[in-house]
């Protein structure tokens, strides 16, 4: 006997009302359509994504290949080995004058996770997180799924993208949990000056309550003589409230190696560990190993490449200048520009489309087959960043593409 199956009703859908205002990087999504469409046949130039062009050092990858060779594949301390957090140590120590013990060190698949690992451990349900504006896009929806409240500052070109003490006295509330810097700054590329910690110090020191969360990712990709210090070492009697974050990525071109790692104290690290317990456990341990050779080999090339990345810097930084309409601040690090195309809101293309926001004019630089990324998303219009880290010869395409189709912008 035949007997026709019933189906069952389909239950539908229900996102968590955390995730529910959130959506992939918008960074990702720009990235994933130029991709796409360079797939599809078009001569797109991506300038979105924020990743060397240039190889790991090949003394990095013979440790890799050597932990493979030796076996070392399997599970490590939940929060990275004893060797991979000597490395660490001794990098704070040799390059930030800063101590540490193995206990306060934490070692993640990347710094992203330092950073949720950190607000997971420490947010209730409406804390406030002060971020100077623009920022890294992750930043407010990490904090968001933690339970916290990202309260932005806007920060403009006329204090160089900087927080100023002012704006950060103004922002703190009985709620604010964290400050947190990123210097050199994604997108801006601008780097807080030891006189500018300082002056943030001095207004953290009225708050007990408020901890520092400095974001030290581009450290090693300055320009200009500009000397880098991070916040702890600029004040030291705020060490024990301040989590400093860094990673192998950008320095040293790593970023598929996912790792990160952190100072802090060790009441906070053990917490962070508790969340990461629970997530990930270990990074992979072969990327531990490629992280000590990082850290402790030689660092020459890194200096070879922070030349190449400036040079490209000037390159892009003159040739948006020379546009009218765009305006670009040389920045002191990592490899972004972050440039205000103001002068071109308002304006219509050739088919008439009028540009009305900073998301508008990347949608029709795309359409000359050059992608950028709105200021927009990072929280502060009307501009956009580009990420010049790529070939000369794709930028100086990519100039010639922009100042073409600005050129053909009109005002009605």
């Amino acid at each position: 006997m035949n007997m026709m199956a019933t189906s069952a009703p389909k239950a539908a859908f229900h996102i968590a009302p955390r995730l529910a205002a959130m959506g992939v990087s918008k960074i990702l999504a720009i990235t994933d359509k130029a991709a796409a469409l360079k797939r599809a046949g078009r001569p797109m130039i991506v300038l979105g994504a924020g990743e060397p062009d240039f190889e790991t050092p090949q003394h990095i990858k013979d440790a890799a290949m050597r932990a493979i060779a030796g076996n070392q594949t399997r599970y490590t301390v939940l929060d990275g080995s004893p060797e991979l957090k000597e490395a660490v140590r001794r990098k704070f120590e040799r390059e930030n004058g800063l101590v540490y013990a193995q206990d306060e060190i934490t070692c993640s698949a990347g710094a992203k996770q330092v950073l949720f690992n950190a607000f997971m451990a420490t947010l209730a349900d409406g804390d406030e997180v002060v971020i100077p504006a623009p920022y890294w896009t992750s930043y407010s929806d990490i904090v968001a799924i933690a339970g916290g409240v990202a309260v932005t500052v806007p920060c403009g070109a006329e204090s160089g993208f900087r927080l100023t003490p002012e704006q950060l006295e103004a922002a703190i509330t009985p709620k604010t949990r964290w400050l947190l810097l990123n210097s050199p700054s994604n997108p801006t590329g601008a780097a807080y000056r030891r006189e500018d910690l300082a002056a943030l110090a001095d207004v953290l020191r009225r708050h007990p309550g408020v901890w520092v969360m400095s974001d030290d990712m581009y450290e090693h990709i300055t320009y200009d003589d500009f000397a880098f210090t991070t916040f702890a070492q600029v004040a030291p009697d705020l060490k024990d409230r301040t989590l400093t974050v860094n990673g192998v990525s950008k320095a040293y071109a790593m970023t598929g190696w996912r790792l990160g790692y952190g100072g802090g104290p060790a009441a906070l690290i053990k917490a962070m560990s508790i969340v990461q317990s629970q997530s990930t456990s270990c990074p992979s341990s072969i990327s531990q190993a490629a992280a000590i050779a990082a850290l402790d080999g030689p660092q020459d090339i890194v200096a070879e490449r922070r030349l190449a990345f400036q040079k490209r810097r000037d390159l892009v930084v003159n040739g948006l200048n020379a546009i009218p309409g765009i305006r670009c601040i040389r920045p002191q690090g990592a490899f972004y520009v972050f440039a205000t195309c103001a002068g071109k809101i308002g304006t219509v293309t050739p088919d008439g489309g009028p540009i009305q926001t900073d998301g508008d004019f990347c949608d029709y630089v795309m359409d000359a087959d050059v992608a950028m990324v709105p200021g927009s998303c990072f929280g502060l219009a009307p501009y956009f960043r580009i990420s010049y880290a790529t070939s000369e010869a794709e930028l100086t395409e990519a100039l010639h593409r922009i100042a073409a189709a600005c050129a053909k912008l009109k005002r009605p």
